[in-house]
């Protein structure tokens, strides 16, 4: 009897393909992005190498990782979240908080979530949003044991120190999101490079307000902030680090508006975005250039996520960071 050769089963990071139809994108302001300057980023399942996903990310500046964290905990912290913000009118009457579907009669503005200096003026929303960050349930989430575990694993530490000012954030639809940037413009005290995770707390989809990265940025991300650098030489040390000094935006932004922004800085460079699902984290280095997209999610979601960042034990991090966030706290 002749033997049946089987094939050889393809890793798991080389299964995924790509939707055809590319998302329709735009920032706070501008034209909807050129869709040939968008594109899909990579996904990279949890069991890939790790030898493979530590060359993704530092070819790509990102690693776009699939199912970190276990979904049902996920959704379980997308639920608190919006019991907590419900009494604020936030949720469509008849949703539950683990859908997280805005209230399409209520102004977008007036729920924004973004932080900041954009806030809403009720400042009971205001308090919702700051007592938030501090919940016991938040802070359990913070260190769970799968995301801490991989991150030492893919970093290679064997200890990880998280900065307390984490960015817990809200985007409803048609509101505003966050504009473009580099995390560094924002954390320049510390000596040691750190590790962004953006983690989506719920299913967000293309167009539902997640991140999109400018495509091979980090370089040019390291250039601006080598010129605002220079450009800052005469400033005392306090006002070289803020991240709204006079050299900066008003709100430390490279800009909101990512079709002039890719068109005239971006040289060819694409877009990138994903269809997040709960349980997925993008890791990203201190230089990639990234903002949110506008929320147009069809279904009304609420893009809910936490910006977190990480240093290994002992580096010389950012100390102004090793606060609970707060309203006008100047970082």
């Amino acid at each position: 009897m002749t033997a049946v050769i089987q094939p050889t089963p393809l890793p798991a990071h080389e299964l995924y393909i790509e939707p055809k139809q590319l998302p329709k994108l735009r920032s706070n302001y501008g034209e909807y992005i050129d869709s040939k300057t968008v594109g899909w980023m990579r996904p990279t399942p949890a069991n890939t190498p790790l030898e493979e996903i530590r060359k993704r990310f530092e070819k790509d500046g990102y690693v776009f990782m699939k199912g970190v964290i276990p979904r049902e905990d996920v959704l379980d912290m997308r639920e608190h979240y919006f019991s907590h913000m419900a009494e604020t009118g936030i949720l469509k009457p008849g949703t539950s908080p683990r859908e997280g579907i805005f209230n399409p009669e209520n102004d977008p503005i007036a729920h924004s979530g973004v932080g900041g200096t954009d806030l809403p003026e009720d400042q009971k929303k205001v308090e919702k949003l700051t007592s938030a960050h501090t919940t016991q349930i938040y802070l359990a989430f913070l260190e769970h044991p799968q995301l801490r575990g991989f991150i030492r694993e893919f970093m290679g530490w064997k200890k990880d120190v998280m900065v307390q000012r984490t960015m817990l954030r809200h985007n409803v639809p048609n509101g505003l999101s966050t504009g473009i940037h580099y995390d560094r413009i924002f954390l320049r005290a510390g000596e040691a490079e750190f590790l962004t995770a953006w983690v989506p707390i719920g299913d967000c989809s293309a167009t539902g307000g997640g991140l999109m990265y400018l495509e091979n940025s980090t370089d040019l991300g390291k250039q601006m902030e080598a010129e605002f650098m220079t450009a800052a030489k005469d400033m005392t040390p306090e006002e070289r680090i803020d991240g709204f000094n006079k050299n900066m935006a008003r709100d430390g932004q490279l800009s909101h508006n990512a079709d002039e922004l890719g068109r005239t800085l971006g040289k060819g460079r694409r877009w990138l975005v994903g269809n997040y699902e709960a349980g997925d984290v993008v890791f990203h280095n201190p230089y990639l250039i990234h903002g949110a997209c506008k929320n147009e999610d069809e279904q009304g979601r609420i893009r809910l996520s936490t910006d977190l960042r990480f240093y290994e034990e002992g580096a010389p991090l950012d100390k102004r960071w090793m606060v609970f966030w707060k309203p006008n706290d100047g970082l």
